[in-house]
């Protein structure tokens, strides 16, 4: 197998771009992935070395993706046919989110800042406990200073890389006084008990390389080549983290599209791709306008409604796929019928027109939106999935015994030990304290999967879950039993470690475990998928339904008062109609009764900007005219 097999021009063209600054607007469906592992496959197959090779994105999923496909790429092109060789590579090639490289980093030099290389992650979860701590301690009136609002200010300046005291320099007074009092407590407290937030993550290796020239140079002159995935996402801190990596060799390779970023909430700038060109002076812009996905009618009514955009790099994307079914637009008088009638459009489908119920989607801009189609889901019998449930590594069991295991690798962990407390009690902790004693000594011989067993025998966690769980789950079983599984399930896990010492294992489980953010979904049978627009990114299915296509929904009523805003919900609706294959579906409702109120809605102004040739409108209701025609949206 060549490997260019399978890639258009554009896709080669980026692909054998090996040396200097390059730039990659892959638009929806046009292969972005498919390019980025060819060319990290490219790379090597011209005698770079893995370990000279850095790839960063935003999620495991995509990461593992990304491992698994360059994994086959050089089995087929005859790179590395045997298995322990490729494994070799995988190990000495970097493919990871932002925060594992950043975890890669302080395991190495973290000692330089002040800190024990044995330190721990908080997740939001310990953060947020650790904040209530605080706030309580610091006498802060729950009603002004809440734990939550607090540590997102905290987030926010570590992300654009400012002290509190800057972040805060418009604020009044009396308000940075005590923000600032939270923030030297909240520090103090994660050093006095080693641990790190996930901001740390990436705002200490930037401190780091900025302070410690040496330590920069040293990761500079290991990771030659640098690629980074959904460049448009990128916050200020991890901007600045790449951009010092890069700047002795200057072979950054960043790929993404900024019409498909979505995550501002998150500071997330894709002003950074915009000004890729700026920082990198004659650098490569490679166009991907092929798309591999939807047809022609889709994705011209998608680029009329991205074109109205200001802050984009211009690109349209085109097809070799048939133009396709017009879009359909519904309008209904209210949200449980607009519910009843997607879900009838969708049994059709199914029955009549092949599509399995796994290869459709409903989407919609807000949570709460979610309730009535499933209802109507559960009233048609129809079976589903809310994608986005609580993530396996947050369920209370999985954070209990991991608890554990984070007090055995750092007994300063504070946070772990309240946890524990809370499950042993008071004078379960105290009688537990010789057996925790044995647990650690043993820490350093037994495999991991046998510490984690011995943790749960020790402690009669199972016990525990039986007599504090007596209900019954959404499976129909026992809720300990079905939490007893989830257990089983970690500790099958961990035998994933079991090649490494186990210090080493522990380690690497624990920054696994806490950097881990995938659903874990119920992939048996085939469901409806039922999700928010912001979680649909990167996913496609044959037919889409959006719901709610309207003012004040989509685009979000917070941002009538903001261009910056209203773009992005334009993005955001970009995002939902591109991840159609052959058939979309737009749908309003004339009213609308959501928390707790009940309004006359207007149709979206996205819908508006479709070209009428595209679109087949149907009225469900007695109220509005079809809203394709020549309108001033500005007004709206």
């Amino acid at each position: 197998m060549n490997i260019f097999d399978g890639l258009n021009d554009r896709q080669i063209e980026a692909v054998k771009a090996t040396e200097g600054p390059v730039l990659i607007l892959a638009g929806a469906g046009s292969g972005k992935t498919r390019t980025l592992t060819h060319r990290i496959a490219y790379l090597l197959s011209q005698g770079v070395r893995p370990e000279n090779i850095l790839a960063v994105t935003f999620t495991n999923k995509a990461a593992e993706e990304m491992r698994n496909r360059i994994g086959k790429l050089l089995m087929a092109n005859g790179q590395s046919p045997e298995s322990y060789k490729l494994s070799a590579i995988s190990h000495q090639l970097f493919i990871g989110t932002f925060h594992s490289f950043g975890v890669k980093i302080l395991r190495q030099e973290i000692d330089k800042l002040g800190r024990g290389r044995n330190f721990v992650i908080y997740d939001e979860d310990d953060a947020f406990n650790l904040a209530k701590d605080i706030a309580a301690e610091l006498n802060f009136p729950k009603d002004k200073f809440k734990p939550a609002t607090i540590l997102n200010i905290i987030s926010k300046a570590k992300s654009e890389l400012q002290n509190p005291e800057e972040f805060l320099a418009e604020a009044g007074d009396y308000y940075r006084k005590k923000i600032l009092d939270f923030y030297r407590v909240y520090e103090k407290r994660l050093k006095a008990a080693n641990a790190l937030d996930f901001d740390d993550l990436i705002t200490l290796p930037v401190a780091l390389f900025e302070k410690y020239p040496e330590a920069l140079s040293k990761f500079q002159n290991q990771y030659r080549y640098i690629l980074v995935d959904e460049y448009q996402d990128t916050n200020h801190a991890q901007y600045a983290l790449i951009n010092l990596l890069a700047k002795k060799n200057k072979n950054l390779f960043a790929i993404g599209d900024p019409d498909q970023a979505i995550y501002g909430w998150r500071q997330a700038d894709f002003r950074n791709i915009l000004n890729f060109e700026r920082d990198y002076p004659g650098a490569l812009v490679v166009k991907l306008e092929q798309n591999y996905r939807s047809t022609q009618n889709i994705l011209d009514a998608a680029h009329e409604i991205i074109g109205k955009n200001i802050e984009r790099k211009e690109k349209t994307l085109w097809t070799e796929n048939p133009a396709g079914a017009l879009i359909e637009v519904f309008e209904n008088a209210n949200e449980r019928e607009e519910a009843s009638f997607i879900i009838s459009k969708i049994i059709g489908l199914a029955k009549n027109g092949g599509i399995d119920l796994d290869k459709m989607v409903v989407m919609y801009r807000t949570n709460a939106q979610s309730r009535v189609l499933e209802e109507a889901c559960l009233y048609a019998n129809l079976p589903y999935r809310v994608v986005g449930g609580i993530k396996f590594f947050q369920r209370r069991e999985i954070k209990d015994i991991l608890a554990f295991l984070r007090l055995i690798q750092n007994p300063a962990d504070e946070m772990s030990l309240k946890r524990i407390a809370g499950v042993l009690g008071k004078r379960g902790l105290a009688a537990f304290e010789p057996k925790f004693e044995a647990i650690k000594t043993e820490a350093k011989t037994f495999s991991l999967t046998s510490l984690i067993k011995n943790v749960v025998r020790k402690t009669g966690y199972y016990d525990y879950l039986a007599a504090k769980f007596s209900g019954i789950s959404e499976d129909g079983e026992p809720e300990s039993e079905s939490r007893v599984k989830n257990i089983r399930e970690l500790i099958g896990l961990s035998e994933k470690y079991s090649g490494a010492e186990p210090e080493t294992a522990l380690s690497e489980f624990l920054a696994d475990a806490a950097l881990m953010q995938e659903d874990r979904r119920n992939e048996s049978g085939k469901k409806l998928n039922l999700m928010t627009l912001h979680s649909a990114k990167g996913l496609e299915f044959d037919a889409v339904f959006i719901a709610g296509a309207e003012e004040g929904l989509m685009p979000h009523s917070r941002s009538a008062y903001s261009g910056d805003e209203l773009e992005e919900e334009r993005r955001l609706c970009y995002v939902g109609l591109t991840r159609a294959k052959k058939h979309l579906f737009v749908s309003f409702a004339k009213y609308r009764t959501l928390w707790g109120e009940r309004n006359e809605t207007m149709p979206s102004r996205f819908i508006m900007e479709i070209p009428q040739r595209l679109v087949k409108f149907t009225s469900l209701a007695d109220g509005y005219p079809p809203p394709f025609k020549d309108i001033d949206v500005s007004e709206l």
